[in-house]
């Protein structure tokens, strides 16, 4: 149940760090001004920048954080295995 939790969340900060880095405007204009100048007028001129970095930071945060638990949980399954091959090996 864990581990499926953690997909989804997974996916989900996934997506949503895409999104917002796509919406970032770059030094060359990027894709942030998809909207025709809307981001600007509903995060402000120049507080837009700072709001989005720091939600990136944020979401990439908790995408490396759900990667890790991810992978520990999935090598959780091998040491089982491995542990049952070594009992199986040392009963005769």
């Amino acid at each position: 149940m864990l581990h499926t939790f953690l997909n989804v969340i997974h996916v989900f900060v996934c997506l949503f760090l895409i999104l917002v880095v796509l919406l970032q405007q770059g030094k060359g204009g990027g894709l942030g001004g998809l909207g025709g100048g809307a981001a600007t007028q509903v995060f402000g001129g120049r507080g837009a920048g700072n709001f989005m970095t720091r939600l990136t930071a944020i979401c990439a945060v908790i995408f490396m954080l759900t990667s890790i638990s991810l992978a520990y949980l999935s090598s959780g399954g091998d040491r089982a295995l491995r542990d049952l091959a070594a009992e199986e090996q040392q009963v005769p």
